[in-house]
């Protein structure tokens, strides 16, 4: 088994303000942690997107205003999104992480893959960059490998605390992808009932505030697994968000980092028998720098079990 790991230090210059929550110390953290933790890890520069990968999940007027603004100071698209001066470059690289993940474990050059990106992702819709995410990078690697590679069946898996809105909105009338989604409900987006199927290729577990790890566990054992498992993916994509800790300011849930490390182990077991291993990870959220640096190691350490 191989692993990879993609980042660009562009990511750390996305400029969200001193007081904003989706910080650079965040992937710093991140970064930091594990280096320490896996010393021989094999890091690669993510490269920058191009405009017809990010056409596959994005309409023209969302890159013009993400690539084009050229703002010369910090301004919002939304109360909580931010474009700085690097946003743009940033991300270009947090979605070109996820195509160069792709590009690699589909090339069979590594059998998996983590990219250490940010901004997060699965917020942002078709046409609109929301929730602290500009574009949905985990909808264009899927997108990536369903055109570029002639995949047919692609997973999505989404364990952040808040729903992604933008990955469902995306896929939901597309069968070749299956999304599921564990998350806090009620919550920012609003979204992610389980009445919420697409074309039965969705599926939600949302969870009330102060569940535990082993209600988390209950959700995925019970209803997310097997419909991944009954779907069998060609490739796992994992929306690896770790604001469902107990320690997250931002949400109620009350995971520990054990809790990330076991639906990791549960991803491999379903990756090894029905992807050749084949996963490819990408950091959402996850805003305490603690938690969010012992989550991302224990969710490493089984990608690379």
């Amino acid at each position: 088994m191989s692993l990879r790991i993609y980042t660009h230090p562009a990511c750390l210059w996305h400029d969200t303000g001193p007081e904003h929550a989706e910080r650079p110390e965040r992937l710093r953290s991140v970064i930091d942690a594990l280096i320490a933790a896996f010393p021989e890890l094999d890091w690669r520069e993510a490269p920058r997107a191009s405009r017809g990968q990010l056409l596959r999940a994005h309409a023209p007027d969302l890159l013009q205003a993400v690539l084009e603004t050229n703002p010369r100071e910090r301004m919002l698209l939304d109360p909580d999104t931010v474009l700085s001066p690097a946003s743009a470059e940033a991300a270009l690289r947090a979605a070109g992480a996820g195509v160069a993940a792709v590009d690699a474990v589909l090339g069979d050059t590594t059998t998996r893959a983590f990219c250490a990106v940010r901004p997060p992702g699965h917020h942002a819709t078709h046409d609109v960059a929301m929730g602290f995410c500009l574009f949905n990078s985990i909808a264009v690697a899927a997108l990536h490998a369903l055109d570029a590679h002639g995949l047919e069946r692609v997973a999505v898996v989404d364990f952040d605390v808040h729903h992604g809105n933008g990955t469902q909105a995306i896929f939901e009338r597309d069968p070749r992808v299956l999304y599921a989604s564990s998350h806090q409900w009620p919550l920012y987006p609003d979204s992610g009932a389980r009445s919420e199927t697409g074309v039965g290729n969705i599926f939600n577990a949302p969870l009330p505030p102060e569940t535990d790890g082993a209600r988390f566990r209950a959700a995925w054992s019970g209803s997310l697994l097997p419909a991944i498992d009954a779907f069998r993916p060609q490739l796992l994509l994992v929306s690896a968000g770790f604001d469902a800790h107990r320690r997250d300011p931002l949400a109620e849930l009350r995971l520990e980092a054990g809790d990330f490390g076991w639906i990791a182990r549960e991803l491999v077991q379903l990756a090894n028998r029905h992807c050749r291993g084949r996963i490819v990870s990408m950091l959402e959220g996850g805003y305490d720098l603690e938690a969010l640096a012992e989550s991302s190691v224990a969710h490493v350490r089984e990608l690379l079990a």
